[in-house]
C-alpha cells in the first residue's frame, strides 16, 4: 500500500457548522422585516460575523487536534503521526461487564492530548517497544477494524 491511500479519516470538525450563526441572524432579520418592527441591522450583523469568527476558530483547532487519518503506512491522531510498522497490537475492545478497567485505558493518548477527545472511543494498541498507547475515534469500530486488518497483515499480503 502507498502512503496516499486513506484507509479511514474523520476531519475533527466540519465547515459547514460556520453557517450556522449567520444563518440564525438571517432568520431574525427576516422575522423582524416580516412583523414590521425595527430592524437591527447593525447588531444582526455584527453578531453573524462574531459567530461566524469564533465557530471558524474552533473549526480549525478541531481540524488540527481532533482529526483522525490512517494510510497505509501511518495513523495521524491529531497532530501526531504513529507508524504502521510500529503497532505490535491491537488491543481488543473493553469489556463493558467488568468493573476492572484494561491495562490499555490508563496508557498515554495519542494526538499530544491529555485524555481521549470527548465524543470519541479509545482503542488500545501496543507498539512494539512495549508500550501501550490509546488510539480513538467517533467511529472507533471502524477504525478498529481498519487497524486490524493493516497491522495483521504482512508486507507480502499474508496474515501475521
Amino acid at each position: 500500500m502507498t502512503d496516499a491511500t486513506t484507509l479511514f479519516a474523520e476531519p475533527g470538525a466540519r465547515w459547514h457548522v460556520v453557517s450556522y450563526g449567520p444563518a440564525l441572524c438571517l432568520g431574525i432579520l427576516l422575522l423582524e422585516l416580516v412583523t414590521g418592527s425595527s430592524v437591527h441591522w447593525f447588531a444582526l450583523v455584527f453578531c453573524a460575523g462574531l459567530i461566524a469568527g469564533f465557530v471558524a476558530l474552533q473549526v480549525v483547532a478541531g481540524r488540527r487536534h481532533v482529526s483522525v487519518e490512517l494510510t497505509g503506512t501511518t495513523l495521524r491522531e491529531g497532530t501526531e503521526s504513529v507508524l504502521l510498522s510500529s503497532i505490535a497490537e491491537v488491543f481488543p475492545e473493553r469489556d463493558d461487564d467488568t468493573w476492572n478497567d484494561a491495562e490499555w485505558e490508563s496508557a498515554r493518548v495519542l494526538g499530544e492530548l491529555t485524555g481521549v477527545p470527548r465524543r470519541r472511543t479509545g482503542i488500545g494498541l501496543r507498539l512494539t517497544d512495549g508500550t501501550s498507547v490509546q488510539a480513538w475515534a467517533k467511529d472507533h469500530k471502524a477504525l478498529r477494524a481498519a487497524l486490524t486488518q493493516v497491522v495483521y497483515r504482512s508486507e507480502d499480503g499474508a496474515d501475521r
